[in-house]
């Protein structure tokens, strides 16, 4: 007997619903980063995977434990906000380093600078 066979049919199905939907969002972005061939490829597929999966699998364990304790837990609010707050920060600071080393570099894959100082 364990804490969760009181859980009723309703929630373990809304629970199973999120942790499916939230397991296969961070499955397809860890995919996404072994599949992809661009390192601006890959930073797309687990940015995407990370967040929503995490929100999914946060919000079914927010269901359950809310339902187990018989009060609103909110831990998880802060968990999801910190990922949802860190993960496009990191994108973004990984995004261009990678630019401004294949701009040092001279690569011709990526596009030149918007506004180059011989302009002003």
């Amino acid at each position: 007997m364990t804490a969760l066979d009181g859980l009723p049919l309703w929630l373990a199905l809304l629970v199973a619903a999120f942790l499916v939907i939230g397991s296969t969002l961070t499955f397809l972005g860890a995919l996404g980063l072994l599949r992809l061939k661009s390192f601006y490829d890959r930073l797309h597929a687990p940015t995407l995977g990370t967040s929503w999966g995490t929100a999914g699998i946060l919000l079914a364990s927010m269901l359950v434990y809310s339902w187990m304790q018989d009060r609103t837990i909110l831990h998880e609010l802060v968990i999801g906000s910190f990922v949802m707050i860190t993960t496009p920060v990191t994108l973004m600071l990984l995004g261009r380093a990678a630019l401004h080393r294949d701009r040092a570099e001279g690569s011709a894959d990526v596009p030149p600078p918007i506004h180059s100082k011989t302009d002003a």
